[in-house]
């Protein structure tokens, strides 16, 4: 009986054990006849507007569908760790938070097309590290930053057509053969499949990997749309990618003057590389493992041209190998390769003992054999050290005068004279490309060798050297930069590191470079010139004028002459026999007042006339 008990409660624990489903959901298990097998959930109720936070946790698939959800919230699927396949299509999605997708280690595939999504969270995919499917198509997306490239190694199915985009990073298609360099298999398990059409794509250099990938005919990356169209600029609007040409986009090529250098052991050397292209290509300098070399100089003399100058100082063995010239533009990559090889050998033999009762140190002896017959290398610059040998041998019982206590106190004396050695550093002459830098050396030998390092003031990366001895006394310091603050070092053999005499100076402004500023100078010369006698005119008429109307001394006549008419009196003659019949009017002078009479009277009285001898005179104007 107590058995039975057991069981029922144990049966009725296991019945509510079973996962329930949410209730706007399906959910489907698909049993084998093993007793395994898989869950699905479908949630497709159109007034849902949240995930679902109840979906059994042996969910292998999970689809919502054509409901309100617009948003997804952080870790919304972290528990659902053994899923596989999530659909989130045809929603009000707009938001998705970074996390997400936490937790999800296993999935295979995600698609959230059909949405509103403008912004994606690419960095949310570093959560997903088995994620091969991403179908964002039919959104908003706008761009695709350079950051999400790195997420996007894996995934073999990406589609983003049906969205916004109007071009993307130059270096996106160099994950994917042939532009990464991977050989081209023909296993159709390895095709990469991308889907980018219906968009307002903008041809021109950026996306011209691209364009070029639409041109190809057998290759590992698939385009879902062959028949991808230009949207801009004007001139491509609407015309295929096979078919489109672009101007100003050129893929750099990298030209060396050497591809093998053999230099003495200890001598500097310089590598050089000019790239061309267009847009101007970037160039650096890289190891046969990979990594970066700083000591590089490069300039840009016009534009599509750029050259690079890579410097090694005092060679030693571990600096021979392969050294890669580098350059890239939104074009494409390319690159060239120089080998240098380190000449000179160096020997170490171990002495036998001497027999003696006593016991002493041993040393080894260690002689440098310098090369010979090292024929002339292109753009090599080498200081071949001195020969030397040294010879360490076991003296028993004497350590005070043992050589190697000796040398060392050599070494010390010669430290302490050579940080005390270089005395009155100075610049002279300073040109716009040039400078003369002066120095005393006390207590150093005429041949003792010294180095100078200059470099513009904070720029340490790019320095140069100058190999020359105390004796000189000064050196020619080329190739400057015009209107530049430099930094300029002297360097003695066996000074203390941070203790070398350094100095400061300022290059002098290119005279040729101020020709157009002297031009402008002139012209605005003349200008101001021809603007202040304008002014100056002006304001002479301007105090004419003045002084006219303030002007009183003009006499009585003047203002006659100028304001009044001068006018006749005509009076008619006697008439005689004699008289000539045209001689009917006689002139009198007249008098101010008639004068004003006159002008105040009317037109109409001027025309009066009287035939009478005895009749009045008449005035006329």
């Amino acid at each position: 009986m107590r058995r039975l008990l057991y069981v029922h409660v144990f049966l009725c624990c296991l019945s509510m054990a079973r996962p329930f489903c949410p209730s706007q959901c399906t959910c489907v298990f698909h049993g084998r006849t093993d007793g395994t097998g898989t869950r699905s959930v479908l949630c497709n109720d159109p007034d849902m507007s949240d995930i679902p936070v109840n979906v059994p946790v042996d969910t292998i698939k999970l689809r919502v569908e054509k409901t309100a959800v617009r948003r997804i919230p952080t870790e919304a699927f972290y528990y659902l760790v053994d899923l596989r396949y999530l659909w989130i299509t045809y929603n009000s999605i707009t938001s998705v938070d970074t996390g997400s997708f936490y937790n999800l280690k296993v999935l295979h595939e995600l698609r959230l097309d059909g949405n509103m999504i403008s912004m994606f969270p690419w960095e949310s995919l570093k959560e997903m590290p088995r994620l091969r499917t991403l179908d964002l198509h039919n959104n908003r997306l706008t761009s695709v930053p350079t950051e999400a490239i790195p997420y996007l190694l894996n995934i073999t199915y990406l589609d983003l057509s049906s969205n916004k985009l109007a071009t993307l990073p130059s270096d996106l298609m160099d994950i994917w053969p042939p532009f990464n360099g991977a050989p081209i298999s023909t296993n159709a398990s390895q095709k990469i499949v991308l889907g980018l059409q219906d968009n307002p794509w903008f041809c021109d250099c950026k996306i011209s990997k691209l364009i070029e990938l639409s041109k190809m005919a057998d290759t590992p990356v698939v385009l879902m749309d062959l028949f991808l169209t230009c949207g801009g600029p004007e001139n491509l609007a609407g015309v295929l990618f096979q078919r489109a040409e672009l101007d100003n986009c050129v893929k750099p090529s990298v030209m060396t003057s050497a591809t093998k250098i053999t230099s003495p052991l200890g001598s500097n050397v310089l590598l050089r590389c000019d790239a061309t292209g267009f847009p101007t290509p970037t160039l650096y300098w890289a190891k046969s493992d990979g990594s970066p070399v700083n000591n590089t100089v490069q300039e840009s003399p016009a534009e599509g041209i750029r050259w690079s100058i890579m410097s090694l100082h005092g060679i030693l063995y571990k600096d021979a190998g392969d050294y890669s010239c580098k350059a890239k533009n939104v074009a494409g990559n390319a690159d060239a390769t120089i080998s240098i090889s380190i000449a000179g050998t160096i020997s170490t033999t171990i002495p036998p003992l001497r027999p003696s009762t006593g016991t002493g140190p041993t040393s080894q002896g260690t002689t440098f054999t310098p090369p010979t017959d090292i024929p002339n290398l292109p753009l090599l610059t080498s200081t071949v050290l001195p020969r030397t040998s040294t010879t360490l041998s076991a003296v028993p019982k004497k350590p005070k005068t043992t050589p190697s206590n000796g040398l060392q106190k050599d070494e010390k004396s010669k430290k302490s004279d050579a940080s005390k050695s270089i005395k009155d550093l100075r610049i002279v002459e300073e040109t716009s490309d040039s400078a003369v830098l002066l120095w005393a050396a006390d207590g150093l030998p005429n041949d003792a060798p010294l180095t100078v390092v200059y470099s513009p003031y904070g720029e340490d990366d790019v320095k140069r050297t100058e190999e020359t001895n105390a004796g000189s006394g000064k050196i020619l310091l080329e190739g400057l930069s015009s209107g530049m603050r430099y930094s300029v070092c002297l360097i003695a053999k066996g000074s203390d590191s941070g203790k070398d005499p350094c100095i400061d100076f300022y290059t002098l402004d290119n005279v040729e470079d101020s020709g157009p500023n002297q031009l402008f100078i002139i012209i605005s010369g003349i200008a101001c010139a021809l603007v202040l006698s304008l002014i100056a005119l002006l304001i002479y008429k301007i105090l004419a004028l003045y002084c006219k109307g303030h002007n009183t001394a003009l006499d009585e006549e003047e203002l006659e002459k100028d304001s009044y008419v001068k006018f006749e009196t005509i009076s008619m003659k006697q008439r005689t026999l004699t008289s000539h019949p045209t001689e009917l009017w006689a002139r009198r002078a007249t008098h101010e007042s008639e004068r004003m009479l006159l002008c105040s009277r009317s037109s109409i009285d001027s025309q009066m006339t009287y035939k009478s001898d005895s009749s009045r005179s008449e005035y006329l104007c």
